[in-house]
């Protein structure tokens, strides 16, 4: 009997680097007593205590859910959730009086949806997203998915730890070649720990506007910076004064996942100061009738907190991430003084190269599942594991081409402190039982 045929996108379809070791590791069937995820950004904290109020209170009177009653919201989402994002905006100083919110399922759907809305027809070279390589993996997968064309520049990391960017002129030779749609930033970047500051920010804006383009700043991580006497950055700081005519053409992606820890709630925002953009964006979402609602009203209690209150969470969670990135920085160069390790100046992520300290021909997806499906080593006494992410499917590299990923892996810093303390050892204990087998 003949079987039904899978897509041709299915069959080549293989899991994201993000979640490909613990998906891997489910599968271990003699597992080690101990496993450590630091693969994925799957925060771990507890959530904002406004949010907590909600969410253990849903059958409280004054909750919409009282009557135990969940109907679908508007396309946009309620405007307590849309104003609860903006008033994150205004308590850091930024005008929001002509944004425009729309509520999604998770900052996730917030990229796909931008995706639709600023590249050229399915199928097609026509206006691609461009991207800074290496760029969060779901944009480039969600390309995929729709058939939209992306585009990158290069960052290279120095020996220093530090990704470089490429010279603005020539940015602008890869925007004449390509004719994109829309440039994509992380100021405070994922994966490779960056922060971006004002002057970057307006030059690649002035690029924008000179071609005619969108820039786009995902700000999942915007609260998260860790270098000194630096400034909140965001697309919403750079304005007509600083570049004429960038005014109209700015998005951002927002979520509740990290600096709210919220991971789970899947709720983000797609927000714009061209109310073309967000109408035919709401149409675009239709189709998927509302985000999930509960999330929303449960993130909608960040519409009531003040200016003082928005300002000491994010202050607690910053100094709760310094601390613990700057110890495993410094741990993983004792552990191997060979490492690469990318500077820790913002985002809840750093990239580890072992480019120096490993035999030629090393894989990093091979170490990955390695350290998943049977790698282990002693620490303390307790057999143990590490999962992490490898960085190849962060750049959007041709096949057949060198992909600077291969020896380049991304931590995640979402378990507690004191697992986070066992990473540098168990990479480095790891990466030698591996290469020795090898």
């Amino acid at each position: 009997m003949n079987k039904p045929i899978l897509s041709e996108r299915f069959k080549s379809r293989t899991p994201s680097d993000v979640r490909l070791a613990q998906m891997k590791y489910d599968e271990r069937k003699v597992k080690p007593e101990a496993v450590i995820n630091v693969g994925i950004g799957n925060v771990s904290l507890p959530t904002n205590p406004a949010m907590q109020k909600r969410m253990f209170s849903l059958n409280a009177p004054e909750s919409p859910f009282a009557k135990g009653v969940v109907r679908y919201t508007g396309t946009a989402g309620f405007s307590e959730t849309q104003d609860a994002f903006l008033n994150i905006l205004n308590c850091e100083g930024f005008d929001t009086s002509k944004l425009k919110v729309q509520i999604t399922d998770g900052g996730s759907s917030a990229m796909e949806l931008l995706i639709l809305g600023v590249c050229g027809g399915p199928g097609t070279n026509d206006k691609p997203l461009m991207m800074i390589d290496p760029a969060y993996t779901n944009y480039i997968s969600f390309a995929e998915r729709i058939g939209r064309k992306t585009v990158t520049v290069k960052r290279k990391l120095g020996v220093d730890g530090k990704f470089s960017l490429p010279e603005l002129d020539k940015i602008e030779e890869v925007i004449k070649e390509h004719n994109p749609g829309a440039l994509l930033v992380i100021p405070y970047d994922n994966p490779t720990g960056q922060l971006y500051d004002y002057e970057t920010l307006k030059g690649l804006a002035k690029l924008c506007v000179k071609y005619n383009m969108w820039i786009v700043s995902d700000e999942a991580y915007r609260e998260l910076y860790y270098v000194e006497d630096s400034e909140l950055v965001s697309i919403w700081g750079v304005t007509d004064k600083d570049v004429p005519g960038i005014e109209g053409r700015r998005i951002s992606i927002e979520t509740t996942s990290k600096v709210w820890n919220a991971c789970g709630l899947r709720i983000g925002a797609l927000i714009t100061d061209n109310p073309e953009f967000n109408n035919r964006s709401v149409a675009e979402y239709t189709a998927n009738l509302c985000a999930n609602a509960i999330g929303q009203y449960i993130f909608g209690a960040l519409a009531h907190e003040s200016k003082e209150q928005i300002a000491s969470w994010c202050k607690s969670i910053r100094e709760y991430y310094k601390k613990m990135i700057f110890k495993v920085y410094n741990g993983l160069k004792e552990q191997e003084p060979g490492l690469i390790v990318s500077s820790p100046d913002a985002s809840i992520y750093t990239v580890v190269d072992v480019r120096d300290v490993v035999k030629p021909g090393f894989d990093a997806i091979d170490f990955v599942l390695y350290c998943a499906q049977e790698g282990s080593v002693n620490y303390n006494g307790v057999e143990t594991t590490l999962l992490v992410a490898p960085l190849k499917g962060f750049y959007d590299i041709p096949a057949g081409e060198n992909n600077p990923g291969s020896t380049q892996f991304r931590i995640a810093f979402v378990e507690t402190p004191e697992n986070m303390e066992k990473v540098p050892e168990l990479f480095v204990k790891l990466l030698r039982q591996y290469e020795a087998s090898r």
